[in-house]
């Protein structure tokens, strides 16, 4: 039987920038004035930027233990939310448009520990038809799936 599918790949990278979740960016606002100001956390000011940039995923990743460059070890078991607990903020796209997005927001990732991951982005598709176009007999429920098996 032949596939109604395909299967292309192309280059993609990933990257994964690791800090803590009560991290914020610098302010130059001091005492009450600095807590009022609403400013976000690193991590959603981080993936905020990634969509206006135009990647293909941000994504955050909270941690229940562990810790990032030299800090300390860090723990998720208290009541109340830790705000020194690490987590990943991944990052994936082009190589070259992840590297640009570096660079204009260095000021933000400066000092953390980010990581580069080469990786492939598979799309699948119906073959030789738009994907609105792939008839929607083409998918059998799990359950309902023949095989040649009799029983």
């Amino acid at each position: 039987m032949p596939h109604r599918h395909q299967v292309t790949s192309r280059e993609i990278g990933q990257v994964r920038i690791y800090m803590t979740q009560g991290e914020r960016r610098k302010s130059s606002r001091n005492g009450l004035r600095k807590l009022l100001s609403g400013n976000p956390p690193l991590y959603k000011e981080i993936i905020r930027a990634a969509k206006s940039f135009g990647l293909l995923n941000a994504t955050a990743h909270h941690t229940q233990y562990g810790f990032s460059g030299r800090g300390q070890l860090q723990a998720d078991d208290m009541e109340i939310a830790n705000p020194d607990q690490n987590l990943c903020v991944e990052l994936i796209g082009p190589r070259a448009q992840l590297e640009q997005f570096c660079r204009r927001h260095g000021k933000l990732l400066a000092d953390k520990v980010v990581i580069y991951k080469h990786m492939e982005h598979w799309e699948i598709r119906a073959r030789g038809l738009h994907a609105d176009q792939a008839p929607v007999t083409d998918y059998l429920e799990p359950e309902t799936v023949i095989t040649d098996d009799p029983e």
